[in-house]
């Protein structure tokens, strides 16, 4: 899913998903992001990965933390939540790791939907 990002933006899969997003219940997405140029990760969520990744990647709008480390790449997405509070604690667990072995880890596990269907239970304890 994460490999094929790049082509799947303009698709028509895409096209129908952001025609259909009003009727659609509002999903959450982590995503982890990599600097090549910098060799940092970023970790953030959002409700629409493909426009995210944009924004990080424009230069004229972004002026934030990720403007200094252009380009970034999508490493891995997952869903998280329909709650942006509970999306914002995943993220936040995550942030607070502090450990770039614990983001490979995820990374690593990016065709592995189960790990990360566990991993938020386990987070938000349900």
């Amino acid at each position: 899913m994460g490999r094929k990002f790049e082509s799947y933006l303009g698709s028509p899969k895409h096209q129908e998903i952001i025609r259909l997003s009003p009727f659609l219940c509002c999903m959450f997405y982590i995503y982890i992001l990599y600097s090549k140029r910098s060799d940092k990760y970023y970790i953030g969520f959002t409700s629409d990965v493909i426009r995210r990744l944009e924004e990080h990647n424009n230069q004229l709008k972004n002026t934030k933390y990720t403007a200094k480390h252009l380009p970034w790449e999508i490493k891995v997405f997952f869903e998280c939540s329909d709650s942006r509070g509970n999306c914002l604690l995943i993220e936040r667990f995550i942030k607070n790791q502090k450990s770039r072995n614990f983001l490979e880890k995820l990374i690593s596990e990016k065709d592995n939907p189960e790990y990360f269907k566990n991993l938020t239970r386990n987070i938000l304890k349900y």
